[in-house]
Protein backbone atom coordinates (compact mmCIF):
# COMPACT_ATOMS: atom_id res chain seq x y z
CA UNK A 1 0.00 0.00 0.00
CA UNK A 2 2.68 2.24 0.45
CA UNK A 3 3.97 2.00 -3.02
CA UNK A 4 0.71 3.09 -3.82
CA UNK A 5 0.18 6.12 -1.90
CA UNK A 6 4.09 7.14 -2.60
CA UNK A 7 3.62 6.96 -6.71
CA UNK A 8 0.53 9.03 -6.29
CA UNK A 9 2.83 11.84 -5.50
CA UNK A 10 5.44 11.32 -8.03
CA UNK A 11 5.05 12.71 -11.60
CA UNK A 12 6.02 10.68 -14.58
CA UNK A 13 6.87 13.32 -16.93
CA UNK A 14 9.60 11.87 -19.04
CA UNK A 15 7.28 8.95 -19.89
CA UNK A 16 4.34 11.36 -20.80
CA UNK A 17 6.61 13.15 -23.22
CA UNK A 18 8.11 10.03 -24.61
CA UNK A 19 4.69 8.33 -25.25
CA UNK A 20 3.48 11.11 -26.45
CA UNK A 21 6.49 11.71 -29.17
CA UNK A 22 6.24 7.52 -29.92
CA UNK A 23 2.49 7.76 -30.77
CA UNK A 24 2.64 10.92 -32.23
CA UNK A 25 5.55 9.89 -34.71
CA UNK A 26 3.73 6.56 -35.42
CA UNK A 27 0.33 8.09 -36.02
CA UNK A 28 1.93 11.16 -38.37
CA UNK A 29 4.37 8.42 -40.54
CA UNK A 30 1.59 6.05 -41.15
CA UNK A 31 -1.02 8.74 -42.88
CA UNK A 32 -0.65 8.73 -46.50
CA UNK A 33 -0.39 12.64 -46.26
CA UNK A 34 2.94 11.69 -45.55
CA UNK A 35 3.74 8.94 -47.67
CA UNK A 36 2.68 11.84 -50.31
CA UNK A 37 4.74 14.33 -48.93
CA UNK A 38 7.80 12.23 -48.48
CA UNK A 39 7.35 11.89 -52.12
CA UNK A 40 7.25 15.21 -53.03
CA UNK A 41 9.50 16.68 -50.44
CA UNK A 42 11.66 14.95 -47.93
CA UNK A 43 12.62 18.29 -45.45
CA UNK A 44 9.39 19.39 -45.88
CA UNK A 45 7.82 15.94 -44.50
CA UNK A 46 10.12 16.08 -41.61
CA UNK A 47 8.80 19.37 -40.99
CA UNK A 48 5.23 18.07 -40.65
CA UNK A 49 6.15 15.72 -38.43
CA UNK A 50 7.71 18.10 -36.22
CA UNK A 51 4.85 20.29 -36.07
CA UNK A 52 2.84 16.96 -35.91
CA UNK A 53 4.94 16.33 -33.03
CA UNK A 54 4.04 19.65 -31.25
CA UNK A 55 0.76 19.27 -31.42
CA UNK A 56 0.39 15.76 -30.02
CA UNK A 57 2.25 17.50 -26.90
CA UNK A 58 0.13 20.18 -26.90
CA UNK A 59 -2.92 18.26 -26.75
CA UNK A 60 -1.86 15.60 -24.52
CA UNK A 61 -0.54 18.09 -21.74
CA UNK A 62 -4.11 19.71 -22.33
CA UNK A 63 -5.91 16.21 -22.10
CA UNK A 64 -4.00 15.97 -18.86
CA UNK A 65 -4.52 19.32 -17.16
CA UNK A 66 -8.86 19.38 -18.09
CA UNK A 67 -8.95 15.77 -16.46
CA UNK A 68 -7.01 17.56 -13.32
CA UNK A 69 -9.16 20.57 -13.51
CA UNK A 70 -12.52 19.18 -13.99
CA UNK A 71 -11.31 15.96 -10.75
CA UNK A 72 -10.49 19.17 -8.80
CA UNK A 73 -13.69 20.72 -9.37
CA UNK A 74 -15.28 18.03 -8.78
CA UNK A 75 -14.22 18.22 -5.09
CA UNK A 76 -10.85 15.97 -5.79
CA UNK A 77 -7.58 16.49 -3.61
CA UNK A 78 -4.71 15.52 -6.28
CA UNK A 79 -1.97 17.45 -7.03
CA UNK A 80 -1.45 18.47 -10.78
CA UNK A 81 1.77 16.87 -11.97
CA UNK A 82 1.25 13.66 -10.82
CA UNK A 83 -2.15 13.66 -12.34
CA UNK A 84 -1.77 14.71 -15.62
CA UNK A 85 1.26 12.86 -16.25
CA UNK A 86 -0.16 9.78 -15.65
CA UNK A 87 -3.03 10.57 -17.34
CA UNK A 88 -1.16 11.16 -20.41
CA UNK A 89 1.12 8.08 -19.81
CA UNK A 90 -2.50 5.61 -19.22
CA UNK A 91 -3.63 7.53 -22.35
CA UNK A 92 -1.36 7.05 -24.79
CA UNK A 93 -0.14 3.78 -23.60
CA UNK A 94 -3.81 2.02 -23.92
CA UNK A 95 -3.73 3.82 -27.50
CA UNK A 96 -0.12 2.53 -29.00
CA UNK A 97 -1.98 -1.10 -29.79
CA UNK A 98 -4.55 0.86 -31.78
CA UNK A 99 -2.13 3.17 -33.35
CA UNK A 100 0.55 -0.14 -34.06
CA UNK A 101 -2.52 -1.78 -35.91
CA UNK A 102 -3.78 1.60 -37.96
CA UNK A 103 -0.35 1.57 -39.39
CA UNK A 104 -0.57 -1.44 -41.60
CA UNK A 105 -4.50 -1.51 -42.10
CA UNK A 106 -7.00 0.43 -43.64
CA UNK A 107 -8.62 2.89 -40.73
CA UNK A 108 -12.05 1.91 -41.90
CA UNK A 109 -11.18 -1.94 -41.36
CA UNK A 110 -13.36 -3.55 -38.98
CA UNK A 111 -10.60 -4.68 -36.93
CA UNK A 112 -9.23 -1.15 -36.38
CA UNK A 113 -12.09 0.12 -35.05
CA UNK A 114 -12.79 -2.62 -33.15
CA UNK A 115 -9.25 -1.95 -31.73
CA UNK A 116 -10.35 1.65 -30.87
CA UNK A 117 -13.00 1.07 -28.76
CA UNK A 118 -11.45 -1.73 -26.96
CA UNK A 119 -8.43 0.34 -26.18
CA UNK A 120 -10.62 3.64 -25.71
CA UNK A 121 -12.73 1.51 -23.15
CA UNK A 122 -9.57 -0.07 -21.60
CA UNK A 123 -8.21 3.29 -21.53
CA UNK A 124 -11.24 4.79 -20.36
CA UNK A 125 -11.38 1.74 -16.92
CA UNK A 126 -7.92 3.24 -16.30
CA UNK A 127 -8.36 6.71 -16.46
CA UNK A 128 -11.45 6.59 -13.98
CA UNK A 129 -9.33 4.36 -11.44
CA UNK A 130 -6.61 6.66 -11.96
CA UNK A 131 -8.48 9.82 -11.21
CA UNK A 132 -10.47 8.15 -8.50
CA UNK A 133 -6.79 7.01 -6.38
CA UNK A 134 -5.59 10.63 -7.40
CA UNK A 135 -8.09 12.76 -6.36
CA UNK A 136 -9.74 10.21 -3.28
CA UNK A 137 -13.32 10.91 -5.43
CA UNK A 138 -15.92 7.94 -5.76
CA UNK A 139 -16.17 6.33 -9.08
CA UNK A 140 -19.28 8.01 -10.70
CA UNK A 141 -16.52 11.34 -10.12
CA UNK A 142 -14.34 10.15 -11.78
CA UNK A 143 -16.08 8.71 -14.25
CA UNK A 144 -17.07 12.41 -15.10
CA UNK A 145 -14.20 14.15 -14.64
CA UNK A 146 -12.33 11.65 -17.79
CA UNK A 147 -15.44 11.37 -19.74
CA UNK A 148 -14.81 15.22 -21.32
CA UNK A 149 -11.42 14.84 -22.42
CA UNK A 150 -11.82 10.99 -23.51
CA UNK A 151 -15.14 11.75 -25.81
CA UNK A 152 -13.20 14.01 -27.40
CA UNK A 153 -9.96 12.16 -27.89
CA UNK A 154 -12.48 9.17 -29.14
CA UNK A 155 -13.63 12.04 -31.49
CA UNK A 156 -10.77 13.85 -32.48
CA UNK A 157 -7.64 11.19 -32.41
CA UNK A 158 -9.08 7.57 -32.87
CA UNK A 159 -12.05 7.90 -34.73
CA UNK A 160 -10.93 10.70 -37.32
CA UNK A 161 -11.23 10.29 -41.21
CA UNK A 162 -7.56 11.48 -41.49
CA UNK A 163 -6.48 9.02 -38.30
Amino acid sequence: MEVLDEARDRSAWSAAVLLSLISGGIGVVSMDAFHTQWAADPNAALQLVGLAEAGVLTASLVLGAVAHAIARTLGGIGRFAPTASLFIVLFWVTDLPRLAIAAWLPTDATFVQAATWTTWGFGYLLAVLLIRGQHHLPTWKSAAAVSVQMLTALALLRLSPGS
